[in-house]
């Protein structure tokens, strides 16, 4: 299963989050979904959330490469 908005392969429980109101499946990754949490109401399996549903490979962010980049200036 794939993010419908950027395309990339869901984990087991961002695959399995839906809409409390509609019961249909969410299907985009936490990224994506970080855009609309709180515009919508949802039904999480956190029995399959682990720490890669935490952390976003991809994320822009990195604490250390912001750090050494204070230290060059």
């Amino acid at each position: 299963m794939r993010c419908l908005s950027c395309n990339r392969v869901l984990t087991d429980f961002e695959a399995t989050r839906k809409s409390a109101t509609s019961g249909e499946f969410i299907d985009l990754c936490n990224h994506c979904y970080a855009d609309i949490q709180y515009d919508i109401d949802v039904i999480e399996r956190e029995d399959l959330r682990d720490e890669e549903s935490f952390n976003d490979p991809d994320d822009e962010f990195d604490i250390d490469d912001e750090e050494s980049n204070d230290e060059q200036f």
